[in-house]
């Protein structure tokens, strides 16, 4: 693992997770392939946290937390292609807000629950809408190999509330919304997250998208940029 200081990629010293120091220079970063920027055990995603993208499917805003999974193999990094699977004839973007869990916690207070987060990055929930909408439930729909990406990086000192997320497709914008609109707050999330289930260190919460969701095709490079983070890019491609 490695500390981005400016442009240049420095080894990392210590724990990751309690007082890491940046160390001896490795490359500068226009020379290197980023990866994923972790591996996260599980994905846990919340449904519907933006009014505006619940009312843009005729959906009511749900009362607590909408969360449902995402498995570890969804998960691709920056500039890796998001693969349209063939059973699916309209597959969307959604740009967002995702939060790294940096130590272990179960039934975490909110108060404290900001404690137990790494970082932020940039992630994209990938949806294969039309069967989201026959299946009855998301688990194919959202769980297609190439339908997490995240990246670039991410960025341990960052408020993750009125941060911009936009998602943009071919260098025009789609999504435009801000964190401070989502429902529930990153901090709620993550209490109520662990109320069901224990969150380890390198769990991944993608927090929800804003109104604007709209179709993928082949050819097309998807951005989600949000703002203190930077940008993560994928080209998409047929199966």
């Amino acid at each position: 693992m490695a500390v981005l200081e400016g442009d240049v990629l420095r080894a990392l010293e210590g724990n990751l997770h309690d007082g890491p120091a940046a160390g001896r220079r490795l490359a500068q970063l226009a020379d290197v392939r980023l990866l994923a920027p972790c591996q996260p055990g599980k994905i846990i995603a919340v449904g519907r946290n933006y009014a505006a993208h619940a009312a843009e499917h005729d959906a009511e805003v749900p009362a607590e937390p909408l969360i449902f999974l995402k498995p570890p193999s969804a998960v691709i990094g920056p500039g890796d292609q998001i693969i349209l699977p063939r059973q699916s004839e309209r597959v969307e973007h959604e740009a967002e807000l995702a939060v790294v869990i940096g130590r272990r916690g179960r039934r975490i207070p909110r108060e404290s629950s900001l404690e137990h987060v790494l970082g932020c990055t940039c992630g994209n929930d990938v949806t294969a809408r039309d069967l989201q909408r026959s299946d009855g439930q998301w688990t194919r729909a959202k769980g297609f190999d190439t339908f997490c990406p995240l990246g670039p990086w991410i960025e341990t000192d960052l408020d993750p509330q009125g941060l911009a997320v936009t998602g943009s497709v071919n260098g025009l914008v789609r999504q435009r919304g801000n964190s401070r609109q989502m429902v529930f707050d990153v901090a709620t999330l993550v209490s109520y997250i662990s109320s069901v289930m224990t969150l380890e260190a390198g769990d991944v919460i993608l927090t929800g998208t804003p109104a604007g969701v709209g179709p993928l095709a082949a050819g097309d490079v998807v951005t989600v940029e949000v703002e203190g983070i930077g940008v993560l890019s994928n080209p998409v491609a047929a199966e």
